[in-house]
């Protein structure tokens, strides 16, 4: 099927387990669960960096084992959680990284806008390895976006690996707010690793449960976050309301 990414029966031992999943573009997906879950497990199958024991992962209906590097990298971006670089580029230079599976001679006016986008432009000529976490994550969003910029869009799928976890107040509801704007656009998925369930819950489509390997639970944040649910997978005591604003779901740790 044409624009679908999809696992079946995913099993990487001992982390996971019979996964089957669809991502398609247009939505933003958040991967939620305990940690040990197997999160990030699934995000580097999804992603084609880890091969699976048992099942596929398929992209517009082929195996990602078959896609050449090239034509892989054009189609999908990832987003680590911590971005270790051996070498201390200008964050231009960084961000520019995302233009190399293209041949088009436009790398600078893409990276001019993602850096516009993802509040990265009062960073320019700062050498990477002095920014702080977070900004650092701001830098490799924007990496990743411009790797997947085509036709003054990005389009494809964007894997992010808890990309709020050093973020600011303003620069998580930055972040979420964009990536809901260009998911809406109906040309990009997002597949994010998030801990934090409030901010699951007020930007994502649809929340994927994990525990212990599997898909526990999977639906719109008033199917998944409810009390009982939470309270069973994560162990907690915990209190369900409703942001002010809206009818999404949010979570409360009870004292």
């Amino acid at each position: 099927m044409v624009n679908l990414l999809q696992a079946n029966s995913l099993c990487y031992s001992p982390v996971l387990r019979n996964i089957n999943l669809s991502l398609k573009p247009g939505e933003l997906v958040a991967l939620i669960g305990p940690n040990g879950a197997g999160k990030s497990t699934l995000l580097r199958l999804l992603t084609g960096y880890l091969t699976p024991d048992n099942g596929c992962c398929q992209l517009n209906g082929k195996s990602l084992a078959e896609w050449s590097a090239v034509d892989l990298s054009k189609q999908r971006a990832v987003m680590r959680q911590q971005t270790q670089l051996g070498f201390d580029w200008p964050v231009e230079e960084v961000i520019a990284m995302g233009r190399s599976p293209w041949e088009q001679q436009d790398g600078d006016s893409v990276v001019r806008h993602v850096m516009a986008l993802s509040g990265c432009l009062p960073l320019a000529g700062r050498r990477y390895n002095t920014l702080s976490g977070g900004e650092q994550q701001r830098v490799q969003l924007a990496r990743a976006l411009a790797q997947l910029w085509v036709s003054d869009e990005p389009q494809g799928w964007l894997f992010l690996d808890e990309p709020t976890s050093a973020l600011d107040l303003y620069h998580q509801q930055h972040l979420l707010r964009l990536l809901k704007q260009l998911t809406t656009a109906g040309k990009l998925h997002v597949c994010a690793v998030l801990h934090d369930l409030n901010l699951a819950a007020l930007w994502a489509d649809r929340l994927v449960l994990l525990h212990q390997g599997e898909i526990v639970v999977h639906g719109t944040a008033s199917e998944v976050l409810q009390a009982e649910i939470l309270s069973r997978w994560y162990g907690a005591e915990l209190h369900i309301a409703q942001h002010p604003d809206n009818q999404t779901p949010q979570v409360f740790l009870a004292p």
